[in-house]
């Protein structure tokens, strides 16, 4: 019983020790970076049991925003390699292990 306490307090701790967002990679300017990744802070928070409603998010305010053709891939150990327009791309990490890739392919 005390290993189980334990261990619920441990994750809950890197959790909370890891709910920022911690970028990877991006090109995207200054001001499109912030508001992508607020965005995807915001969509992940919200629909924090089921990414695909989260990714559908991401790209449908991307691409009202930005314009057409955003692809978003929200998930936990995958690789990927993609072909993106320039200063249209962010990788990062949030609450520890979940990670959003958004770019931009038309």
């Amino acid at each position: 019983m005390a290993e189980t306490v334990d261990g619920k307090k441990d994750e809950a701790d890197y959790k909370r020790l890891h709910s920022f967002p911690l970028i990877r990679h991006t090109d995207m300017p200054e001001e499109m970076r912030v508001e992508t990744m607020e965005l995807c802070v915001t969509a992940c928070e919200k629909f924090a049991s089921n990414n695909e409603s989260a990714a559908k998010m991401i790209k449908e305010s991307m691409d009202k925003k930005f314009g057409n053709s955003w692809h978003v891939v929200i998930g936990e150990g995958f690789g990927f390699e993609i072909t993106h327009e320039m200063k249209n791309l962010l990788y990062m990490f949030f609450g520890g292990s979940l990670a959003v890739c958004v770019w931009k392919c038309s």
